[in-house]
């Protein structure tokens, strides 16, 4: 054996379950690698973890949930009384502008981080 000192001296040690192994090797594939050892070592020292909390996002599913039942409700009168109203329709399509401002607010947001 080799007198020289390993590059590598200090072990680390950590433990998975094995559906979070399965999706270790599964990154681990997507990454082109078999090597474990090598792949946690560049994960833990150049990857990144990202934590988003938009607020944008909670107002746009709101918003959604909002406008579908709206659409719902008057899909249902539509059928019923073969009307639709003006002012149902400006509504629905005051909503459905609302949700295209949250998603470009959150596409821009979701740009800055590449």
């Amino acid at each position: 054996m080799s007198s020289q000192k390993r590059k590598r001296d200090v072990p680390v040690l950590f433990w998975v379950s094995a559906a979070e192994m399965d999706a270790i090797q599964q990154k681990m594939a997507q990454f082109g690698t078999k090597n474990l050892s090598a792949y946690l070592r560049k994960m833990a020292l150049d990857g990144y973890v990202v934590k988003l909390d938009l607020p944008e996002l909670r107002e746009l599913v709101s918003l959604m949930r909002y406008s579908s039942n709206n659409l719902n409700q008057l899909t249902r009168k539509a059928h019923e009384t073969g009307r639709i109203y003006d002012t149902d329709l400006e509504d629905i399509s005051r909503r459905q502008e609302q949700i295209w401002e949250g998603l470009k607010e959150i596409l821009t947001q979701l740009a800055k981080l590449s």
